[in-house]
C-alpha cells in the first residue's frame, strides 16, 4: 500500500515507483501487437490468471468464471480472444460483456459472483495502445502482490504443464445485458427524490466504452442531451475528444447554451466537467464540491478526502478551512482506493478526473462522479460555475516529456544541484514533483507556485534536462 501524506504542503521532489516488468500504475499497458500487448503474451497472462484462480478457495465447487470487458479499440477483438483462450485452457469459463466502462467490470464481477473481472483498455491512451486491468471477486483491482505472482507465472513457469484435461476446458459465452445492468447500477447512485429534468447536458463519450451506456443514463434521468463522440470505429477513441481534450465540450456547451458539460475518457473511469460558461471543472473541483456536500449531509466519513500528489494546493486550503483533512497518496486511482479502504474514507480521487465514491463504486467512475455533482446542483439550485467558485487554483504547470530509459534521477550528474537551485527560487511558496509515468514512456514534471512565469520556466528547465539525459 502506498504511503499517505497529510495536507501539509512543502517543496518536494518525488520519483515515482519503478514499474514491474508487466504491470505499471494501472495494469498492463503497451502498443497493440508489440510486447507485452501481443496475442501470445496476453494468452499467457490469461493462463497465469486462470492457474492462480485455481489455487484460490472457491465457493462454487470446481467451477470458475471470469468476466472480460473491453473498450472500443480495434485491437480489443484480438486481445479478447487471446485472453479468453488462455483462461479456457486452464479450465476457466469466460463471459464476454463487449464494450463496457471499466467500473462496470468491477461492479459486475462482484454482482455476478465471478472469480475475477478483466477489462481490456488503455484508458485515455490513443487507439494504437491497449491494456489489461484485473479486478478480484470483490470488485476491487487486484493487489500488487497478486500482480507480482501473475508476472512470475508468465515469466518463469511453463504453464502448459498445468493445462486442463480435455473434458475440463472452459467455455466462452457472450452476455447481452451487461450494458443494461451497468446503466441501472449507475442510476441507483443518484438520489431517488431528484431528477435531471430541466437540464441540458453536453456529453462527450470519447468514442469509447461508454458510448451506449452514458447517454442512456442521463436521458433516463430526464436530461436533454447533446451527445458528442459516440460513434466509435476502432480508431477514434480519445482522438482529440474526451476527458483529455475537453475543448469540444467547452465549445458545445456555449454553442447549445447547455447547463453543464460532461467529458469522459476512453474507458469512462474518469470525468472532466464543464460549467455553463464553457470553463473546465477538473477532478480537484469535483472533489471539493462533493466533499462539502457530503460534510453538510453528514456522510463524509472521518471528515477526510483522499487525493494524490498531483492535486492543487487549493484543494487542501478549501478543505482545511472547512475542517476536512486531505490525505495524499502516490499517483494512481488504485493507490487512492487502497488508502480509502485502509482509513475507512468514502471520497477520493485525482485531479485528472478519477473520482471514487466508495459507498457505491470500487474504482473511479466518470458517470457516478458526474451524477454526484449534478445532484448537488439540483439540490442547492446552483449553477456549476457557482459551485466551482468555492476553490481558486494556485498556478500549476505540468510538462510531460518522452524518455527512453528510467534511472534513479538522483544518480544523474547535476540533477540534485539543479533541483536545489530551482527549489530555492520558489522561496518556500511552491513545490516541485517529478515522477515517471506508470502507463507511458514519459516523465512528468509538476511545478506549483504563485507566479506562472517562474513556474513555467522551472518546469521547462527540468523537462529539457531530463529529456537530454534519458533519451
Amino acid at each position: 500500500m502506498s504511503k499517505s501524506k497529510t495536507s501539509e504542503r512543502k517543496t518536494e521532489t518525488v520519483v515515482g515507483p519503478k514499474p514491474k516488468k508487466l504491470f505499471g500504475t494501472d495494469g498492463i499497458r503497451g502498443t497493440a501487437n508489440k510486447a507485452p500487448m501481443t496475442p501470445d503474451v496476453v494468452m499467457k497472462v490469461g493462463q497465469a490468471i486462470g492457474y492462480w484462480l485455481r489455487q484460490q478457495p472457491n465457493r462454487k465447487a470446481d467451477r470458475r468464471m471470469v468476466l472480460i470487458g473491453k473498450d472500443t479499440r480495434l485491437s480489443g477483438y484480438m486481445l479478447e480472444q487471446a485472453l479468453a483462450s488462455g483462461l479456457n485452457s486452464m479450465g476457466v469459463h469466460v463471459q464476454l460483456t463487449g464494450p463496457l466502462p471499466t467500473p462496470g467490470i468491477g461492479f459486475l464481477a462482484r454482482n455476478m459472483r465471478a472469480d475475477a473481472g478483466i477489462i481490456i483498455s488503455a484508458s485515455h491512451n490513443p487507439f494504437q495502445d491497449n491494456g489489461i486491468k484485473v479486478f478480484g471477486a470483490d470488485g476491487f483491482k487486484i493487489h500488487e502482490s497478486v500482480e507480482g505472482e501473475i508476472e512470475r507465472l508468465v515469466s518463469n513457469v511453463d504453464l502448459n504443464q498445468y493445462l486442463a484435461e480435455p473434458t475440463q476446458i472452459g467455455r466462452t459465452r457472450r452476455i447481452d445485458d451487461a450494458t443494461g445492468r451497468y446503466i441501472v447500477y449507475v442510476k441507483n447512485s443518484f438520489p431517488i427524490d431528484l431528477s435531471l429534468e430541466g437540464l441540458r447536458i453536453v456529453l462527450d463519450c470519447a468514442n469509447g466504452a461508454a458510448y451506449k451506456a452514458a447517454p442512456a443514463i442521463f436521458e433516463e434521468l430526464g436530461a436533454e442531451m447533446v451527445v458528442l463522440a459516440a460513434d466509435p470505429n476502432g480508431y477514434s477513441i480519445n482522438d482529440k475528444v474526451g476527458a483529455l481534450h475537453p475543448e469540444s465540450t467547452c465549445e458545445a456547451v456555449v454553442r447549445y447554451r447547455a447547463d453543464v458539460g460532461i467529458s469522459l475518457d476512453g474507458d469512462a473511469d474518469r470525468v472532466i466537467m464543464v460549467d455553463e460558461k464553457g470553463e473546465v471543472v477538473n477532478g480537484d473541483h469535483i472533489l471539493a464540491i462533493c466533499a462539502l456536500d457530503m460534510l453538510k449531509r453528514g456522510s463524509l466519513s472521518n471528515k477526510t478526502v483522499v487525493a494524490t500528489q498531483m492535486s492543487n494546493v487549493a484543494l487542501d486550503q478549501i478543505m482545511n478551512s472547512n475542517g476536512i483533512k486531505v490525505v495524499r497518496t502516490d499517483v494512481g486511482d488504485k493507490h487512492v482506493v487502497e488508502e480509502m479502504r485502509r482509513g475507512d474514507y468514502k471520497l477520493g480521487g485525482e485531479q485528472s478526473g478519477h473520482i471514487i465514491h466508495l459507498n457505491h463504486s470500487t474504482t473511479g467512475d466518470g458517470c457516478v462522479a458526474a451524477l454526484s455533482v449534478l445532484a448537488v446542483m439540483q439540490r442547492e439550485g446552483k449553477r456549476l460555475s457557482e459551485l466551482k467558485a468555492i476553490m481558486k487554483d494556485m498556478p500549476q504547470v505540468l510538462v510531460s516529456t518522452r524518455v527512453s530509459v528510467r534511472r534513479d534521477l538522483h544518480q544523474i550528474p547535476g540533477y540534485t544541484e539543479m533541483m536545489e537551485k530551482l527549489e530555492s527560487a520558489l522561496q518556500g511558496k511552491g513545490r516541485i514533483y517529478v515522477r515517471f509515468s506508470g502507463t507511458e514512456p514519459v516523465i512528468r514534471v509538476l511545478v506549483e507556485g504563485p507566479e506562472r512565469k517562474l513556474i513555467t520556466k522551472i518546469a521547462e528547465e527540468i523537462a529539457s534536462f531530463l529529456q537530454a539525459e534519458l533519451s
